[in-house]
């Protein structure tokens, strides 16, 4: 056990989602105190207290977790189960391991990696996966093993078949740190892991080659980044966290292109985190975000 999953241990995060109904806050709280859990955390939202959706994440601490975990598992399965109450409970120190696709551009990647080594990221990375080969040797040079998977042309299914296989049984969820390509709708059923992507988000939104400098010949004065879960409908999934930086006329498309590197790192970092440390609960095409 690594030094941030051993800081983690005898911690658990409880995530519910259900109806809601009156009672449903005592009913959880009682069952993690019987099962001598010391309430750490608790966030909930509900759409609509007639009738709407409730959402809670609990984070609690409780001495020899591991071995009290099946007790707890039944509790809640005997608990919650009657009352229609979807839950899920992880064990802190399990950390989610999480892949890494990525292209030519380096900052997103190298901003995660850096992270993950300075101990920010609670995720374990098992891989990264390139289909260009540029960014081996630095990618190497933070123990993690490199994978080159081309891919050209118009039919991708042999690349997607290589890295589904490299993703098989290893990874929790994906992360797309600027992977300039196209998934296929085959490639995330079979995947069946989140994948989070980045993206520049302008107003207007600049589709295809050269965003930057569109933008500069649009004078935009607003330019940022959307994190979002991947889905078969291009950049459309439910979005994780977005930001914006100011430009002006002043500034080059090069310098327009500098500040939105800024902008996308912050942001899948925090998008990262978040879905590590099970803070986003995916409703419908959006998301609740217990920041």
């Amino acid at each position: 056990m690594n030094q941030l999953a051993a800081s983690r241990r005898d911690f658990a995060t409880l995530i519910v989602t259900c109806p809601d109904q009156p009672g449903l806050v005592s009913l959880i709280t009682a069952l993690i105190a019987r099962n001598k859990g010391n309430i750490i955390s608790l966030d909930q939202y509900t759409t609509d207290p007639r009738g709407g959706d409730f959402f809670q994440r609990v984070v609690f601490h409780r001495e020899g977790l591991s071995a009290a975990l099946p007790e707890i598992e039944a509790d809640l399965a005997a608990t919650l189960g009657p009352h229609e109450i979807d839950y899920r409970l992880v064990e802190g120190s399990a950390l989610k391991r999480m892949a890494v696709l990525a292209s030519k551009s380096d900052h997103c990647l190298l901003d995660l990696l850096w992270r993950h080594q300075r101990g920010e990221l609670p995720v374990t990375i098992p891989l990264v996966i390139s289909n260009h080969s540029d960014l081996a040797e630095e990618v190497r040079r933070f123990g993690i093993p490199f994978f080159h998977v081309p891919s050209q042309g118009e039919d991708k299914s042999e690349a997607e078949a290589r890295i589904l296989e490299l993703l098989d049984g290893n990874v929790d969820f994906v992360v797309l740190a600027r992977y300039m390509q196209i998934l296929s709708e085959s490639f995330i059923d079979e995947a069946e892991v989140p994948i989070i992507n980045i993206h520049h988000s302008f107003l207007p939104a600049f589709i295809g080659a050269a965003p930057y400098r569109k933008a500069k010949e649009r004078g935009v004065k607003l330019i940022g980044a959307t994190a979002h879960y991947v889905t078969k409908d291009l950049d459309e999934g439910p979005i994780i966290e977005q930001d914006v930086t100011r430009v002006n006329h002043t500034m080059t498309a090069a310098d327009m292109q500098t500040r939105g590197a800024n902008v996308e790192r912050a942001v899948l970092s925090r998008a990262v985190r978040l879905h590590a440390e099970d803070r986003v609960i995916r409703h419908g095409n959006q998301t609740i975000v217990f920041t």
